[in-house]
């Protein structure tokens, strides 16, 4: 078990928020003890406008374990939108990052034919393997992208073999088991500047788990978990002997456990499934949570996720990993609370629409979206950003007044979240204007950078 955290990275965004400047690497400080905590102590703006940074990685992690050579001192940064990719150095100064490189689109669609790069992970062979989303043309394309650990060029492409699945988003991979799973978001020209019911029927939603065979680098299954599902964040176990993890289902708000079957092959259940809720006042007339974030625990008790558009953050015990148990929940906005656009008609879950949640005197806008849990498990770390095109488009008032990051303080003996009152961090005071901050990251790795192998 690593030190308590101190400082988190997080990504601010300003595409699609009216302000015209660059997206920017913020670094807060997180330690109770400091004279500067929960304040954003540090920007490193990024050279370019309208990137849409999004999530991160690390040149080094715990797959490199015992490699005396690697040092966790650069952040990898892909830009969702611009498909760049910066390289951050936060070895030199981990309190004030600096830019260390930047890899051009242009590296990406030569060599790799690949565009809107995601989730990157190390390798133990010191590379670094980028998931990516699309083409260079803006259609969807499920490949991912190497570089080399040092130097960080671009080597070209992991995959190999004529399967390419028609969708990419998250990855993860372990080699004792010779398996990579993908999943998968959409069409990036499609789902670019927000969210249009008519590209369900358009074929611009994924729904599938991919298998990768880990030697041979090529695509070998796929498992079908709905369509239009929106299969996000992909988490095995992190015991490496583990031969089963949990996906979480954006759309059809369901979590699917994925296991290894005693023929070798690899199959998906369904273990948990948040009910839509009837409603007035928005989009459609069903209303799912949009599970967007999933993680957990390190020692593989508990798992979290966040649904965005209910507005909750669950904890599971998933000590039975076929039969998660319900032990925690906490509502931090969304768009059912009370005195909103939207009235609820018919919910099997709540008696009551929420009240709308304050902190420290502002009601937060927007709801649950990355979140990260500290290395005991007794902190989960949360942010309200999902996308700027999505932010826009369900949480316009999130837009105009920033995100936050609040801070849930975790039962890990017998489950319970509970709101930490004295953690807020504001991204609506910014200097340059109100900001969309995303991806939670520890510069000693944490729970959802690192793979042991």
């Amino acid at each position: 078990m690593g030190p308590r955290e101190e400082i988190v990275y997080l990504p601010c965004i300003y595409r699609n928020t009216g302000v015209k400047k660059p997206d920017y690497l913020a670094t807060v400080d997180v330690n109770p003890k400091s004279a500067t905590y929960c304040k954003v102590i540090h920007r490193l703006p990024m050279p370019n406008v309208n990137d849409e940074l999004h999530h991160s990685g690390w040149n080094a992690c715990s797959s490199c374990f015992g490699d005396t050579t690697k040092k966790r001192n650069r952040l990898i940064l892909p830009s969702l939108i611009s498909s760049r990719i910066y390289i951050i150095d936060t070895g030199t100064n981990p309190r004030a990052p600096r830019h260390h490189k930047a890899i051009e689109p242009v590296e990406l669609y030569w060599k790799c034919n690949l565009a809107n790069p995601h989730t990157s992970h190390c390798l133990g062979t010191g590379e670094i393997m980028i998931s990516t989303m699309g083409d260079p043309s803006g259609n969807g394309k499920g490949g991912f992208v190497l570089l080399d650990g040092e130097t960080f060029e671009v080597k070209g492409n992991w995959e190999r073999g004529s399967k390419t699945p028609a969708f990419g988003y998250d990855f993860w991979y372990q080699p004792r088991h010779n398996v990579l799973m993908s999943s998968e978001w959409g069409v990036p020209k499609c789902l670019a500047n927000g969210f249009n019911p008519a590209d369900l029927e358009k074929g611009c939603y994924g729904g599938n788990i991919n298998v990768w065979d880990w030697t041979t680098h090529e695509l070998i299954q796929t498992i079908d978990v709905g369509k239009n599902s929106i299969p996000l964040e992909t988490r095995f176990l992190h015991n490496p002997d583990a031969a089963e993890g949990f996906i979480g289902c954006a759309l059809s708000s369901k979590v699917y456990r994925f296991y290894k079957t005693e023929n070798g092959t690899w199959a998906a259940e369904k273990v948990i499934e948040v009910p839509n809720k009837k409603v007035k006042g928005w989009l459609l007339p069903d209303m799912p949570g949009l599970i967007t974030d999933i993680l957990i625990s390190l020692d593989d008790r508990f798992l979290y996720f966040s649904n965005w558009i209910h507005g909750d953050i669950r904890q599971y015990d998933i000590t039975n990993t076929r039969k998660p148990k319900l032990v925690g929940q906490v509502f931090i906005g969304g768009s059912i609370v009370k005195g909103g656009p939207v009235t609820v008609t018919e919910d099997v879950e709540l008696s009551c629409q929420p009240d709308s949640f304050v902190i420290q005197g502002k009601r937060v806008h927007g709801g649950p979206q990355m979140i990260q849990l500290s290395l005991d498990g007794k902190r989960l770390y949360v942010s309200t950003s999902l996308y700027s095109g999505w932010d826009k488009q369900f949480y316009p008032d999130m837009v105009k007044e920033g995100s936050v990051m609040l801070q849930i303080d975790v039962d890990t003996q017998k489950g319970g979240l509970k709101v930490n009152d004295r953690f807020f961090v504001d991204f609506g005071k910014e200097p340059d204007g109100p900001a969309l901050a995303h991806e939670i990251r520890y510069p000693g790795g944490d729970n959802t950078s690192d793979i042991w192998v």
